[in-house]
């Protein structure tokens, strides 16, 4: 089954079976079952595919690495992302401060941290009152000129404003934390908040290379989430999680306190070597046809 992301998958076909299967488009899932069954610290890295537009930070085919650790949270995994950077910079005999794309990047200093709404309204310059009013937000992007689906719920509008009001303005590394829950279906509510979730994503030169959170554990909330997701998909969503009820049962056993963390391995290369194009950075990365390319 294609879960574990919020993307489109490639659907293909087992023929001595005579079902249907989907490539991959996130190993969460089956990585987060191996948790359940007793690996408390489990890692891959892998080949994703997602039947979604091609742009220059996207490409169908691209590759990933993603841990699951239990018995920490997502403040561990921020500060284990850090790590990584200097770590990875040591050994790649780089400065503190990279050019990309023309613009000085800034990794000396200890990555910043702000709430996703608070981003919104300080980054985004979105006025508060827009923030958590559906139909405000919705006469905000249709002033703009953005195309927005009315039929959305807040956190998807939320989201929307995210996308278009902040993520470009990301330049120094930055970790956006708690976000909506209803964009955050595998994370783990807050205790404090049960509208946000414990979950981060990373963000650099106006690109996201990270996604973490504190994992759900709940069978029953996470099959209401899936519930959710079914009734997003039927509200124009192509998206949306498929439900999956086999890890609902692996959750039922029981799984321990956890955080789980993936980066885009091709979009940090797209970093470090100051590439503006994922192709610059993929030995075979999908093209038009020639065909296509004539017309």
């Amino acid at each position: 089954i294609a879960g574990g992301a919020n993307a489109k998958p490639f659907i293909t076909h087992h023929n001595a079976l005579d079902v249907d299967r989907y490539l991959r488009i996130a190993p969460e899932l089956y990585l987060k079952r191996l948790v359940v069954g007793g690996m408390e610290a489990v890692f891959e890295i892998n080949r994703n595919f997602r039947n979604e537009g091609m742009d220059l930070t996207h490409n169908p085919e691209f590759t990933s690495i993603e841990f699951y650790w239990a018995w920490h949270d997502y403040n561990d995994a921020m500060n284990l992302t850090e790590e990584l950077f200097k770590a990875l910079f040591k050994r790649l005999g780089l400065g503190e401060i990279l050019t990309y794309d023309e613009r000085e990047i800034d990794f000396s200093k200890p990555f910043a941290r702000i709430k996703y709404l608070d981003a919104l309204t300080q980054i985004g310059g979105i006025e508060s009152q827009i923030v958590n009013d559906r139909e405000k937000i919705i006469a905000k992007l249709k002033a703009d000129k953005f195309e927005v689906n009315e039929k959305l719920d807040l956190g998807h509008l939320q989201s929307e404003l995210f996308d278009n009001y902040v993520e470009a303005k990301l330049i120094n590394p930055t970790f956006i934390v708690d976000f909506p829950i209803s964009i955050s279906p595998l994370s783990r509510r807050s205790d404090e908040n049960p509208q946000i979730a414990e979950r981060f994503e990373l963000y650099i030169a106006g690109k996201e290379l990270a996604n973490a959170f504190n994992e759900l554990n709940d069978p029953l909330d996470q099959y209401a989430r899936f519930k959710a997701q079914i009734d997003a998909k039927n509200a124009g969503d192509d998206e949306a999680h498929e439900m999956d009820e086999d890890y609902v049962r692996a959750l039922s056993y029981a799984m321990p306190p956890t955080t789980g963390w993936g980066l885009g391995i091709d979009r940090l290369a797209m970093i470090l070597l100051n590439k503006k194009s994922i192709r610059d950075v993929i030995l075979f990365p999908a093209m038009r046809p020639l065909n296509l390319e004539k017309e």
